[in-house]
């Protein structure tokens, strides 16, 4: 039995990523190396790329592997485009891997979809090794240790700060096979055992699907959790199919079981490939639409545009990106409830440093396939490719999706409570005794909904706490009532004004939360 270690080969395009998953691999999947037509006839990755590579185990994990039953280690990697058109796919291939290799071209370093990869890893895993490739293109020895030198310095101030502090870089020639080894042992001194849960409800996420005659259908994708045998039963949530495992396969071998991590082929029949390019197979009732999410955000800090409520992001789940529309607000806990209330947010605050815990309603506008606590990323796909900014804006989990395709009509109005923070002023018209006035201008003369406002408390220029009792009149006006008799000299400035002209000089202020999602917008619920 393996240990498999998912490693992502990730960078600009033309950054020889293709040329250095051949260099490093023994056994190619059916999907491996750019045999895509479209890509041979570009010349470029379109699509994910798989291959394997299989070693001792080394020292430093000899004795746990071995006590878990593991012969050898084995690295599957996967070889992701790198055009920024193609951004998609590099980020549903980057949430599989456990280990990236970012693959810099020696001659350019880094460039715009370089910074991309490396935001993507940090959010996806927490190994990296980074891969001067090219050194070929280096012919002349001073010029060569000059450029390595200027690289390796950039290189190590960008890693210093993100989480990838330390990480190797090594420089090699993938096309001549220069320093190969020397990576391998690189790769192979930096591996360590992930973390598996194999108690988990089983998820595959399925990359590619293709027919062999007399078998089925044969779905080949990663574990991303749990573990699955022969005959065990599946579902496939987005054709609604239940289908039995006939066999399983991991680059050509056959086996009775597969865990979390492994790279497989599952064999199932009855079963048009077609149907499925890429998707989920799990356990069956496990995954479901999501037609809305409430999750707790994080900015990506390269991201310089804002993040504005009623905005439209692309969310990337796993292999699928669907756009939403992002409500922002804010809380005193760091994680959310339905109990709590919530301050509605116009935009993110641009500096981390403010410790507000911001969260975001997502309203999907097609549903989703997810899965409990899974990976999301938000980003600006529509944006120029040919321009250097970051299009990665924020990453989340979903920890509490909505399922109800009516959601507006049931959860929206009924449990979720953002709320505004508003303020409303007008004048004392009239005073009516030391204990009651009469206030105007708080309300339009049209408005219907002053009845929601009674009982809430307000506050005079002067000092004065009172609250509102009652409405008055047709024309926007409402009585006002006072526990504690209002001073007398308040209330002389205020007749001497005469009943005519109203009293400017004494204001009233009231301060409310309007809840957000009621029915009837004729009726919005106001708290204080």
């Amino acid at each position: 039995m393996y240990l498999n270690l998912n490693i992502g080969i990730l960078g600009h395009v033309d950054s020889g990523k293709t040329t250095l998953a051949r260099a490093l691999s023994a056994i190619a999947s059916t999907a491996a190396f750019d045999k895509n037509p479209q890509s041979q006839e570009r010349g470029i990755t379109l699509d994910l790329g798989f291959s394997a590579l299989q070693v001792d185990l080394p020292d430093h994990l000899r004795e746990h592997c071995s006590a878990h039953g593991y012969a050898k280690l084995q690295y599957t990697f996967v070889d992701c485009p790198g055009h920024a058109s193609l951004i998609r796919t590099i980020i549903g291939g980057a949430q599989i891997i456990d280990m990236m290799l970012l693959v810099i071209d020696s001659e350019k370093g880094i460039q715009p979809q370089t910074a991309e990869c490396l935001i993507i890893g940090e959010l996806t895993c927490r190994k990296m090794m980074v891969v001067l490739n090219k050194l070929d293109a280096l012919r002349d020895p001073a010029q060569r240790t000059k450029t390595l030198d200027r690289l390796r310095k950039g290189i190590a101030g960008v890693l210093s700060k993100m989480s990838f502090d330390e990480s190797p870089i090594v420089a090699i020639s993938a096309s001549t096979g220069e320093n190969v080894s020397l990576l391998v042992e690189t790769i192979t001194n930096k591996s360590f055992i992930p973390q598996r849960d194999m108690e988990l409800p089983f998820m595959f996420a399925v990359d590619h699907c293709f027919a062999i005659k007399g078998q089925g259908t044969v779905c080949t994708g990663t574990v991303l959790q749990g573990k699955l045998s022969v005959n065990d039963e599946i579902e496939i949530p987005k054709l609604k199919l239940h289908r039995k495992v006939k066999s399983i396969q991991m680059f050509r071998k056959s086996y009775q079981t597969i865990r979390q991590g492994d790279r497989a082929g599952i064999c199932i029949t009855q079963f048009e490939p077609k149907s499925l390019e890429r998707g989920i197979i799990c356990v069956p009732n496990y995954v479901h639409n999501v037609y809305a999410a409430i999750v707790r955000l994080h900015s990506v800090k390269y991201y310089k545009r804002p993040i504005k409520s009623k905005a439209k992001f692309h969310i990337t789940c796993g292999y699928e990106t669907v756009v939403a529309t992002v409500l922002l607000f804010t809380g005193e806990h760091e994680t959310f409830s339905f109990a709590q209330q919530y301050e509605y947010l116009e935009e993110m605050p641009a500096n981390e440093s403010s410790h507000r815990n911001v969260f975001a309603l997502l309203e999907f506008e097609t549903p989703i396939l997810a899965f409990p606590n899974a990976l999301i990323i938000g980003s600006k796909l529509d944006s120029d490719v040919h321009t250097a900014d970051c299009r990665i804006a924020f990453s989340a989990r979903l920890t509490d999706v909505i399922r109800d395709s009516k959601y507006t009509e049931t959860v929206l109005p009924t449990q979720l409570q953002i709320y505004k923070q508003k303020t409303k002023s007008g004048s004392i018209q009239r005073v009516v005794s030391e204990h009651e006035l009469i206030a105007v201008g708080l309300f339009k003369k049209s408005a219907n909904n002053r009845q929601a406002f009674v009982g809430l408390n307000i506050t005079l220029s002067s000092g004065e706490r009172g609250i509102i009792q009652d409405t008055f009149g047709a024309s926007g006006k409402v009585k006002l009532h006072f526990a504690q008799p209002v001073a007398a000299e308040v209330l002389e400035r205020m007749r001497l004004k005469g009943p005519s002209t109203g009293s400017e000089d004494i204001k009233v202020e009231l301060s409310f939360k309007k809840i957000l999602f009621r029915k009837n917008a004729k009726d919005k619920k106001v708290v204080q």
